[in-house]
């Protein structure tokens, strides 16, 4: 009967161990809906242990919402659809998200905020010129070592207000996106749970349990990552890490005040979990919180790069870690993309070595902030959250109007915009009806203004101004 806990070794008090090795055994289906479980006396009999030790893990698995008891009935396990913890994805991720694979040529592009267009590619296409003619060796092969400039750039595009990482600290990345799922290959295991905010920058997520990770979802509320939750996940589910942005977070543009982080840091470090900082938004506001990484040093990772705010198509990102975890991250990396093309870290690099990055950066804040103005003014008296220097508006949706059906009525209408669901880490029962759409794709402003003429319709005229069966 208890063939399954033969084995119950390993760290952590053993009432963990046995709720954890029944955890698995119901993932996996060897323990499906309507099981019952042994009796407490029988199994602490057969393991070996006292029944309170049993009880425990029972009553663990209860809070997980696991299984159900009942005196003189037993101990069965659940159906999933009642699990007690929606906060858990244990479905399936949907790898694809709600977006098109390729956007139709005929629509505004809302649905991205990437570094608007204002003319950088001739400064790109000047430095690869020079690049090519300096290094023609080093482009007609596989990059094998990796000059101290690459790990400076990084050092000096991540730093932001006291936090300065040294170039020791810097693993050069092919974006900000490949950096974040090297260290996650890195740093955990298949089996392992990573944790996240309900809605959050969900490729991640659905990056995670392509590789064999799980996820659980953390509350949050109009100030950010809300603490209180966060200690309940990781004391219920054990996160080797958590993947957050303190900063203008996407894409509710929250920002966790200086109160909370430390409070996160602190919660981080007696449960012995991991955090991923992306700061990409963050580091184009001017927010003078100091980061996360400034509260817990020795287990926060950095993450940016170019693309929202220089270049996108030149993927070049950084991370900052711990110097323990750097060769570890770069193995990773490298096993994950083939390795870091010499022409495109070079790139990246002079770009920051130059200046040029920051003057480009520079221009983009101007055309964001010009953006801004536009939708401000144009959506007075409806309720949405924007920051003047972040290329996306998080609105929130009148009656009767659903995410998923704006979403619809919106590309109808000739405009691509990302409903609440394109931002969900996992299945979650929490409903928002809210959409996001980005200002940086359009080429002119006119057609932002276009764009941002529809959406207004679209919330003037309310359902009557949609019609699903054309």
């Amino acid at each position: 009967m208890t063939n399954w806990f033969s084995d119950l070794s390993g760290p952590g008090p053993l009432y963990q161990r046995l709720a954890d090795r029944i955890e698995s055994g119901i993932d996996r289906g060897t323990m499906p809906a309507g099981f019952k479980l042994p009796p407490q006396r029988d199994l602490a009999y057969d393991i070996g242990a006292t029944v309170g030790t049993v009880g425990r893990a029972y009553q663990l698995l209860r809070e997980r919402g696991l299984v159900s008891g009942e005196v003189g009935r037993g101990t069965y396990v659940l159906k999933r659809h009642d699990d007690a913890q929606p906060d858990i994805e244990t479905a399936p991720l949907s790898y694809e998200g709600t977006r098109g694979f390729e956007a139709p040529p005929d629509k505004l592009r809302f649905d991205s905020t990437a570094a608007p267009d204002i003319g950088q590619g001739v400064a790109v296409g000047e430095l690869l010129a020079r690049i090519a003619a300096d290094h023609p060796s080093e482009i007609s092969s596989y990059t094998r070592d990796f000059p101290e400039r690459w790990f400076e750039a990084g050092s000096r595009w991540l730093a932001r207000n006291d936090f300065r990482p040294a170039p020791d600290t810097i693993v050069p990345t092919l974006g900000t996106h490949a950096g974040v799922i090297s260290a996650i290959s890195a740093l955990t295991a298949p089996g392992d749970t990573i944790a996240f905010e309900h809605l959050t920058y969900s490729q991640i997520a659905r990056s995670a349990g392509l590789i064999g990770r799980r996820v659980a979802l953390v509350a949050a509320d109009g100030e950010g990552l809300d603490p209180e939750d966060f200690a309940h996940v990781c004391a219920q589910k054990h996160p080797k890490m958590i993947f957050l942005m303190p900063t203008m977070q996407n894409p509710t543009l929250a920002t966790l005040s200086a109160a909370r982080r430390q409070e996160i840091a602190h919660i981080a470090r007696e449960h012995n979990v991991l955090l991923i900082e992306d700061d990409l938004y963050g580091a184009m506001t001017g927010d003078t919180t100091p980061l996360l990484a400034e509260y817990a040093p020795e287990r926060t990772i950095v993450a940016g790069g170019l693309s929202k705010s220089v270049a996108a198509g030149v993927r070049g990102g950084w991370l900052s870690c711990p110097p323990a975890y750097r060769h570890r991250i770069r193995v990773a990396h490298k096993m994950l993309t083939g390795g870091l093309p010499f022409l495109s870290a070079e790139l990246c690099s002079r770009l920051v070595l130059s200046g040029r990055a920051a003057e480009i950066r520079t221009q983009i804040l101007a055309e964001i902030e010009a953006r801004t103005a536009m939708v401000r003014d144009r959506l007075a008296g409806f309720r949405f959250n924007s920051h003047a220097r972040v290329p996306f508006v998080w609105l929130t949706l009148p009656e009767p109007w659903l995410s998923g059906t704006f979403k619809n009525a919106a590309r109808q209408n000739g405009v691509l915009i990302d409903d609440e669901d394109e931002f969900k880490a996992g299945r979650s029962e929490k409903v928002f009806h809210r959409i996001r759409f980005g200002i940086s794709q359009p080429h002119r402003r006119e057609q932002v203004e276009a764009g941002i003429g529809v959406i207004r319709r679209l919330l003037d005229e309310g359902r009557a101004g949609y019609e699903s069966f054309g």
